[in-house]
């Protein structure tokens, strides 16, 4: 090693470190807006802006212009239909497939990009009928999503601690979905905290199927809260995976804090700079 370049690696080594937020590390990162509705949105934009975030998730249409203004996008907004009531039952479908219409002609005008659906509880319906039903009904839709340049993300969620008879709670029936309707604007939302209760190898499920994941959520099991040293999953090692992989969409953080809320946001966005 020649003198020149210990004085260049000295003098890198000295140079002050980038002011929070500044680099924003690889990964596109929001936040849902229903964990800190005690904090007013305009606050809570301001802050998500310094912090260095790209988006605010979880969203109405009449939110859209406060967080615009920040600089910051719309980055999941409602899509059609609820948890429990959805796509798994034909009955539905003619009234899902307006609602869909209606919610992408929004974001399509607002540049917003992504919208949000889900499977439904079963009921007793057995799963194969579930994903023969979504599958029909996310057909009537598909082109439409393509046409408009919005993607339908459908979530998942797990069954066993928060929402009871969820169908779409494995990432392999999910991705069997998207297979089946074969659309470059009909992903999922994999939810890092609902797919660990499930099923848990989440890196490499994620490795596996990243080609049918259109958005990303956290929050650290036990207690859907921060993603700290009480949690059980290495946060930051599946930041480097997802952003290693040249994820486009949004990684948003959909945790409840029990701690400073804005400091524990701002912690997990730290962590996720990679």
């Amino acid at each position: 090693m020649t003198r020149r370049t210990l004085v260049a690696l000295s003098a890198a080594a000295a140079a002050p470190l980038p002011p929070a937020g500044a680099a924003g590390g690889r990964l596109k990162q929001s936040v849902a807006r229903w964990c800190y509705s005690k904090i007013a949105l305009d606050d809570l934009c301001r802050e998500a802006a310094r912090m260095g975030l790209k988006g605010i998730d979880l969203v109405n249409s009449e939110d859209w212009p406060v967080i615009k203004k920040y600089g910051l996008v719309p980055a999941m907004t409602p899509g059609a239909g609820t948890i429990a009531n959805a796509w798994n039952r034909k009955e539905n479908h003619e009234k899902l497939e307006q609602e869909m219409r209606t919610n992408i002609d929004k974001a399509a005008a607002a540049g917003v990009p992504n919208v949000i659906t889900f499977s439904g509880n079963r009921r007793g319906q057995p799963d194969d009928e579930g994903l023969d039903n979504c599958t029909a009904g996310l057909n009537r839709v598909k082109k439409y999503a393509e046409d408009k340049g919005v993607t339908i993300n459908v979530e998942l969620l797990n069954s066993k601690v928060n929402h009871k008879d969820y169908q779409c709670d494995h990432t392999v029936w999910g991705v069997e979905l998207c297979k089946r309707v074969n659309s470059p604007r009909v992903k999922l939302l994999y939810d890092i905290y609902h797919m660990q209760i499930m099923e848990g190898d989440i890196i490499r499920t994620i490795r596996d199927n990243i080609q049918y994941i259109g958005h990303f959520h956290t929050g650290g099991n036990p207690g859907r809260h921060e993603l700290d040293d009480t949690q059980e999953l290495n946060w930051r090692a599946i930041a480097k995976a997802i952003a290693d992989l040249n994820f486009a969409g949004y990684y948003a953080h959909e945790f409840i804090p029990v701690r400073d809320p804005l400091k524990s946001l701002e912690e997990a966005v730290r962590l996720s700079e990679v």
